[in-house]
This record gives C-alpha cells, sequence and structure tokens, in this order.
C-alpha cells in the first residue's frame, strides 16, 4: 500500500473511531464523568493504571475506584485521612491491589502538593520533542514517598525500554483536542505533536501488518520507530491513529 494510500485509509477509521459512540465502550468513560480539571486527570491516571486485561472488568474496576474516593477524586486526594483509606485497602484489579492504590492516592497527592499537578510534572520535563523522559521523572517524583517496592510496577518507565502503553493512552487524553468530543484536550500547554501512540498487543500487530512498524517486540523502540511513521502521516496530531490501529485490531480483527 502507497504512503498516500494508507494514509486515507487510517484516516478513514480515525473517523470511523473518533467519536463520541466510541466512549461507551472504553476506560474513558471514567474521566468523562466529571467537569472539574484535577478530577478528570486522577480519574483519568486511576483508569488508565489499572487498564490491562479484560475492558468490562476494566471499565468496572475503575467504577469502584471512583466510589470508592467519593465520586470526588481530588478532593479525596486532596483531604483525605489516614482513616479513609482503609476502605481502599479491598481493592483489587488484577495485580493492582489495595496497598497499591493507596500508595497511589498518597503518590498523587504528593504530586499535586509539591510538584503542581500532573500536567506540570509532564510539561517541566519534555525532552526530545517527546513526553517519553517526562514518563521517566513522573515516575520518580511519584515515588518520593515511602510505598512498597511492588507498588512501583504499576507505572512504566520508558528509559527501562517499556512502550509505557497505558501512561501514553492517559497522555492522548489530556492533551488531543480534536473538538470530536472523545479526548479531553485540557492540557492546553504541551503539544499533541509530541505525543506517542498507546503501543500494546492490537495495535502493535496492526502496525506491523500495514508496514508501519518492522521491530517485533511492543517496547520503547519499537514506540519509537512508530512515533517515527505516524509523525510523517500527520505531523500535527499523529497519535489520531491510535484509534484506526485500536479499532482495525479490536474490533475489526483486522
Amino acid at each position: 500500500m502507497l504512503q498516500l494510500e494508507l494514509k486515507e485509509f487510517l484516516d478513514t477509521k480515525v473517523a470511523l473511531y473518533n467519536n463520541p459512540k466510541f466512549i461507551d465502550s472504553d476506560p474513558i468513560q471514567i474521566p468523562h464523568q466529571f467537569k472539574l480539571k484535577e478530577d478528570i486527570e486522577i480519574a483519568g491516571f486511576l483508569t488508565a493504571t489499572i487498564a490491562w486485561g479484560n475492558r468490562k472488568s476494566i471499565i468496572n474496576n475503575a467504577k469502584r475506584m471512583m466510589q470508592l474516593l467519593d465520586n470526588a477524586p481530588y478532593h479525596f486526594v486532596m483531604s483525605h485521612k489516614d482513616s479513609d483509606l482503609q476502605a481502599l485497602s479491598s481493592f483489587v484489579h488484577r495485580t493492582f491491589n489495595g496497598t497499591d492504590f493507596i500508595s497511589f492516592i498518597k503518590g498523587l497527592q504528593h504530586i499535586y502538593t509539591n510538584h503542581g499537578g500532573l500536567q506540570s510534572v509532564f510539561f517541566k520535563h519534555i525532552k526530545d520533542s517527546s513526553l517519553q523522559y517526562a514518563i521517566h521523572r513522573l515516575k520518580q517524583l511519584f515515588f518520593e514517598i515511602e510505598h512498597l517496592q511492588r507498588t512501583q510496577k504499576h507505572i512504566s518507565d520508558p528509559l527501562k525500554n517499556s512502550a509505557a502503553k497505558r501512561i501514553n493512552m492517559f497522555l492522548r487524553w489530556m492533551i488531543r483536542n480534536d473538538n470530536k468530543g472523545v479526548d479531553f484536550g485540557i492540557w492546553h500547554t504541551i503539544s499533541p505533536t509530541l505525543l506517542s501512540c498507546p503501543l500494546d498487543v492490537h495495535s502493535g500487530n496492526v502496525a506491523r501488518k500495514l508496514g508501519l512498524l518492522t521491530r517485533r517486540q511492543n517496547d520503547a523502540k519499537a514506540l519509537l520507530e512508530l512515533d517515527h511513521t505516524l509523525r510523517k502521516l500527520d505531523p500535527i496530531d499523529p497519535v489520531k491513529y491510535d484509534f484506526a490501529l485500536f479499532g482495525l485490531g479490536v474490533f475489526e480483527g483486522f
């Protein structure tokens, strides 16, 4: 397939899946329950953190997360008492348990109290026309709090060759703003040109079949290759193609 034909094909798929109907079957529905910027950020971050496995299970458990945070995640993060955290201890999503959840609430409080919030951390650590180093720094700052070593595995590190799929998905949610009603686009200080495609089994397999990606592993090196390819197709909004790759893989079995 020639590049122009490929672009036209993918643009058609973006138009098909990048619309509000997509929300009903996607974890992005959780932050869409909120209006306050910080609620959207925190709900999005926590939802993205557990976004692996069965999608229905992800959505149900993310809803439970919000219920445990009194459906006011920012207020809970900033104002909770130690006694309030006990209710979180029963939470489980795959390997993310109540102890991890409690550490994430403390980590988020630390980020908002001492580092200006999630948006500020990512904006301050943009490097080499990418947000991958900023993800690395977020992890470092997030775990300045006291925590169990096991909890660190729930934030990926691109500098350790991770594709960091879930955080890149979260960043797409926060930064892309195309007025289609799916992504929020509330982080105006960060350009969507810096975004990287959330790379997982589905998007990786489709990208390889279409000749967008040659590397076999879904790691940081593969992400860099896919970034380079997608930015050729659309240097302004390269990550819109996540909708096409994901839709082709999950909904069409491409």
